[in-house]
């Protein structure tokens, strides 16, 4: 062990998240950035080689689970970092902030809170979007983010925005894809929130409480890998879904929410696929011809 550090002592911290640290550390040049938690610890920069720290910022009540993110906007890196209480743009280097937007807007979180999917930009649009809040669309201008659309819908009927719990959405060509929190995968019109097209056919082919696929873009095309161990091939446009083929790699094995459920992201590396079910890993070949 060359170095370590202990978030819940060296920190302060009452306890850790709820369902632990899950966003993945971000290496930037010499810096290794992390979500911490606490009073004005939210985010840590740690020095890759020694663990000291070089920087802290922010103060949240918790930390939530999606990573943290660089950007260029406007010709300026920025961090992304999207904890339970707001997003904000920080200067990686050393920690400055640059602008902050509360989210959710106008209520209170929902605790525990589960912001989860990484932030998505397209331009100076940045995508937020999670199960319990909905969609927000930010416009970051040079002055500061603003508002262009907030989709949020209550209940099982989530007719309104994505509300994503797990897998990551896209966006193309100004349109947004992702999954829904009852499965559905949908096609969003990335200037008004407003669904193009929804379907099924990718998360089991009915509505099930956190179906899911983790959506991997590939060319003109997209890799679908669903909870019920099945890696897909589709072409994901704003005209709709079009399946090109599909396969069953590994039985789930995980009961929740009244399902049996594999929720662990795919791999993609050297035209492979490697896949898991909490059991078992296997590399499966993606190659038109395997050598």
């Amino acid at each position: 062990m060359l170095w370590a550090r202990n978030f819940l002592l060296d920190y302060k911290l009452s306890k850790p998240p709820v369902w632990g640290w899950s966003s993945h550390p971000l290496l930037d040049g010499g810096r290794l950035i992390c979500l911490v938690g606490g009073t004005n610890s939210a985010v840590v920069a740690f020095h890759k080689d020694t663990g000291k720290e070089l920087w802290s910022a922010l103060t949240t009540t918790e930390i939530g689970y999606a990573p943290p993110v660089i950007y260029t906007i406007h010709g300026r890196r920025q961090l992304i970092i999207w904890h339970t209480d707001a997003v904000s743009g920080l200067e990686p280097e050393t920690g400055k902030l640059l602008w902050s937007q509360p989210y959710p807007i106008g209520s209170q979180p929902q605790r525990p809170e589960v912001t989860i999917a990484m932030p998505r930009l397209d331009g100076d649009l940045l995508f937020l979007t999670s199960f319990y809040q909905g969609s927000l669309m930010l416009q970051l201008t040079p002055d500061g983010p603003k508002v262009a659309w907030n989709r949020h819908a209550t209940g099982e009927e989530m007719n309104e925005g994505l509300h994503t719990v797990l897998g990551t959405p896209f966006l193309k060509a100004g349109f947004i894809y992702g999954v829904c929190g009852f499965g559905e995968l949908r096609c969003l019109d990335a200037k008004t929130g407003e669904r193009k097209w929804e379907t099924y056919s990718a998360t089991g082919g009915k509505k099930a409480f956190f179906g899911n696929t983790f959506i991997t873009a590939h060319e003109a095309r997209a890799f679908l890998w669903n909870d019920q161990g099945e890696l897909i091939l589709a072409k994901l446009e704003p005209e709709g879904y079009q399946e090109l083929s599909r396969a069953k790699l590994l039985d789930p094995l995980e009961k929740t929410r009244g399902r049996i459920v594999t929720w662990c992201h795919p791999a993609y590396a050297n035209r492979c696929a490697y896949v898991h079910n909490g059991k078992e890993l296997i590399c499966v070949s993606l190659a038109a011809n395997p050598a």
